[in-house]
């Protein structure tokens, strides 16, 4: 079974989040981190398959925590999941390695539509 870790520092968001997955199909084992610090920490202690992170949270934004989980050596697949979408923010993402960009708001379809080509 994939095991996700979801971060953002709103527990209505992470919910929607995970709501959304479950729509979608995908049947993972869920864990949830309420901001970047929390996230580097869980995946320190147990590192999950794939991490979705909100892009503004604070204590640690989910870029810096792609850069951080980068840093010290860790390859985990990260996709945002974010309320921006800009051409700007894509770029960047990208260019730090990450998976995928979700604007909000997202749908089951678009979580299928980026995660399934990741998964394949």
């Amino acid at each position: 079974m994939i095991r996700v870790l979801v971060a953002d520092d709103s527990r209505v968001m992470r919910q929607i989040v995970i709501r959304t997955l479950r729509q979608a199909g995908y049947d993972w084992e869920v864990r949830e981190a309420a901001d970047g610090a929390e996230a580097l920490e869980a995946v320190r202690a147990d590192e999950p398959d794939v991490i979705l992170s909100d892009w503004n949270m604070p204590e640690m934004t989910g870029l810096d925590l792609l850069r951080r989980l980068r840093a010290e050596g860790f390859d985990t697949p990260l996709g945002f999941v974010t309320s921006e979408g800009s051409p700007e923010m894509r770029a960047l993402a990208e260019r730090e390695g990450a998976l995928f960009l979700i604007a909000k708001p997202f749908t089951p379809e678009g979580f299928r539509a980026v995660i399934d080509p990741v998964l394949a």
